[in-house]
């Protein structure tokens, strides 16, 4: 190993998949070989010039890449305190960063032969994205969403048929994102030889945390150089959201050895850390077990059983987190909090009425957070939070609990 990279934290995760205990392949004998052989494919497309050029000439000319980073000046001016910058990937093609994923892994199934394209989504960005992919290179996609995100997330529904995929309700459990991605795996299982997985986080077994990661963290890269540009340093603090972890980890990796950098995720706490689990924050409130194909932390009983647990944010109404989170978690490279659903709504509306910008309800965590720490940090210091996703999709779910009918009146 280079001597730089000797006390790196990004070398991982090692051969076995595992990021410390974190992570691995816990998958059936009828998946192994699919697995290894998308492993293989990544593998070469990694060193690949020509897959990078395709990929580049997507971001570029179908997402709308580089996002802006911008300066939240009226906000920074509303809490006084740090300075507040917005990596703004709500403003990609399809209104999230889930497609900058997509992309790869689609482009890697047509290399592999598949035809057939598979996807769980929670509050619909994922299964909006693969849909998206999937007709701009006439590929069958299927999307497994829980009944009740269904219910709660009815314009990305809307959408992913618009975009020709099949939406199927997933009524197991209680018919969240966990629950799709069972249904999804199950699919698989059944369909090994046109089918490729897509998977929407950087979760599931081995390659795909890291896969995922390496494709997401072009939101990382972008910002480190628009930092630069626009303050001529690094920000002192990276803050984005947690369900899975995608988002965040793209965010967050290229700064890993930038020991000045300060990272912070955020979890949905529902309604509050509690033992009723009426919350979706693993690593706040879980321990570590194994699911969907990595061990990481869970949310889960004294006998291994996963609990249900709560968040008004579809996106982040997940049971676990992604396996390199759990080790930057252990190892203190990153903090994790977590914020109430309450506090998401208040940041959601603060940011319409300071900003103009209706955020999703996933980075509205992460800038309710924002809003609990700038007022207390000084002038020069920087924030820069991923605004991972718009407004659209939570329009309604945002007006139920407002108490507001569907026209917006009182």
């Amino acid at each position: 190993m280079p001597e730089d990279l000797i006390n790196s934290f990004m070398t991982g995760p090692d051969e076995a998949g595992r990021f410390g205990k974190f992570g691995g392949r816990f998958v059936s004998e009828t998946l192994m070989p699919l697995i290894l052989d998308l492993e293989a494919e990544y593998e070469k497309a990694k060193t690949d010039e020509t897959f990078w050029a395709e990929m580049d000439d997507l971001w570029a000319h179908y997402v709308g890449r580089p996002s802006p980073m911008y300066f939240a000046d009226r906000l920074t001016a509303y809490l006084g305190g740090a300075k507040i910058y917005m990596k703004r990937d709500e403003l990609n093609h399809t209104g999230a960063h889930k497609i900058n994923n997509v992309l790869g892994q689609i482009i890697l199934a047509r290399r592999m032969g598949k035809t057939r394209i598979i996807a769980e989504t929670g509050a619909g960005q994922h299964g909006v994205a693969t849909a998206t992919v999937c007709a701009k290179f006439g590929l069958k996609c299927i999307v497994y969403m829980g009944a009740h995100d269904v219910e709660r997330q009815a314009p990305n529904v809307f959408r992913m048929r618009l975009l020709g995929a099949e939406v199927v309700p997933v009524t197991s459990g209680r018919g969240t994102l966990k629950d799709a991605m069972n249904d999804a795996l199950r699919d698989w299982v059944t369909n090994v030889h046109d089918t490729f997985y897509c998977i929407g986080t950087v979760a599931g077994p081995h390659p795909y945390p890291a896969m995922v990661r390496d494709f997401q963290s072009i939101i990382g890269k972008e910002a480190k150089a628009q930092m630069l540009d626009r303050e001529g340093r690094l920000p002192d603090t990276l803050i984005a959201a947690i369900g899975g972890g995608s988002n965040a980890m793209g965010l967050f990796y290229p700064f890993l050895d930038d020991a000045d950098v300060g990272i912070i995720g955020v979890e949905a706490g529902g309604k509050g850390v509690n033992d009723k689990m009426e919350h979706c924050a693993s690593l706040n409130g879980g321990r570590p077990g194994v699911l969907h194909g990595n061990r990481t932390y869970l949310l889960q009983d004294d006998d291994g059983q996963i609990l249900e647990g709560h968040s008004i944010s579809a996106g982040l109404d997940y049971p676990g987190i992604g396996p390199e989170h759990a080790w930057l978690n252990d190892i203190g490279r990153a903090q994790y909090v977590s914020v109430t659903d309450v506090e998401a709504l208040e940041a959601f509306q603060l940011c319409c009425a300071q900003e103009g910008i209706i955020p999703a309800l996933e980075p509205s965590h992460a800038l309710a957070h924002v809003t609990k720490i700038a007022p207390d940090l000084p002038a020069d210091h920087i924030i820069c939070m991923n605004m991972c996703g718009r407004g659209d999709k939570d329009i309604f779910t945002v007006a139920r609990a407002l108490g507001f009918d569907m026209e917006g009146a009182p």
